[in-house]
């Protein structure tokens, strides 16, 4: 029996597409289009990052988030038991955050995607990334620009954890806890994404060069990333692997239960009165 949640079907898998289409140009079209980014730059009037475009990101993520779901809907692949555990699982995403401390990169938000996604599939764990951070965001008053940016990675976070190979037992929790670590470091570099392009006041080697080729400004991201964000991501990478390696199996069996009675994909079937009785 399957226990993808949220199955890729065709309507789902153009969505999701679309999804990714849109977050990866949201991220990366300052290093794709350097010319661009320098005419941005200069008519933002030295606004934060992406704090002008990010409400247009996020008018256009969350329907096309909607998009997935109702793809899924219309085509049997997602029922009312995995919308359920979908808004069960974004609340405890949710209420994980505030047990972090954002000065020091501890953070246990995302540990609950990685396992969820391996469990319950690709689809499942991209839309439960994407609601997680934003149900969190609205719990903690973390709303601002950064949020549409931060709903994307964390959505991608739980979308690779449905891609790993199939292992099972100790090599199975090494596999998701090693993952975790470096997924939360990717997080943190993709994040400085974000904002990085138009930062100012930064050493011209750790700055973006507008105008520059996209290996001289890849670079140079790397350096900044380095130099000034990874002292809080090696927290959150080091907080992912210790914690998928002491709950992860038991995180992974009581998902793999609950799917297991929740029956995905088993379809419902209505008997007559009579023949139930």
């Amino acid at each position: 029996m399957s226990t993808n949640a949220v199955r890729l079907r065709p309507r789902s898998t153009v969505a999701l597409a679309a999804v990714f289409c849109v977050g990866l140009l949201a991220f990366t079209w300052p290093l794709l289009s350097p010319r661009l980014a320098e005419h941005y730059a200069a008519s933002s009037q030295g606004q934060l990052g992406h704090s002008t475009d990010a409400p247009w990101l996020f008018v256009l993520l969350l329907p096309l988030l909607l998009a997935v779901v109702l793809a899924e809907l219309s085509e049997g692949g997602l029922d009312a038991k995995a919308v359920a555990m979908l808004g069960v699982l974004s609340a405890v995403g949710a209420a994980l955050r505030p047990l972090g401390g954002g000065a020091t990169g501890f953070t246990l938000t995302l540990v609950l995607l990685i396992p969820a996604g391996r469990v319950l599939g690709r689809g499942f764990g991209f839309v439960l990334g994407a609601t997680t951070l934003l149900a969190s965001a609205l719990l903690t008053g973390g709303v601002g620009p950064w949020l549409p940016f931060q709903m994307t990675a964390a959505a991608w976070v739980g979308f690779f954890a449905g891609c790993l190979p199939q292992l099972r037992g100790r090599a199975e929790v090494v596999m998701l806890a090693l993952y975790g670590a470096v997924a939360a470091v990717a997080y943190g570099f993709l994040m400085n994404l974000w904002f990085w392009p138009f930062a100012e006041g930064f050493p011209r080697a750790l700055s973006y060069i507008p105008g520059a080729d996209l290996g001289t400004n890849l670079t140079h991201w790397l350096r900044f990333s380095v130099s000034t964000s990874l002292g809080f991501d090696l927290p959150r990478a080091v907080t992912h692997l210790v914690v998928l390696l002491l709950v992860g199996r038991p995180l992974l069996l009581a998902l793999r239960r609950a799917a297991r009675r929740a029956a995905f994909d088993v379809p419902v079937v209505f008997e007559p009165l009579e023949q139930a009785a």
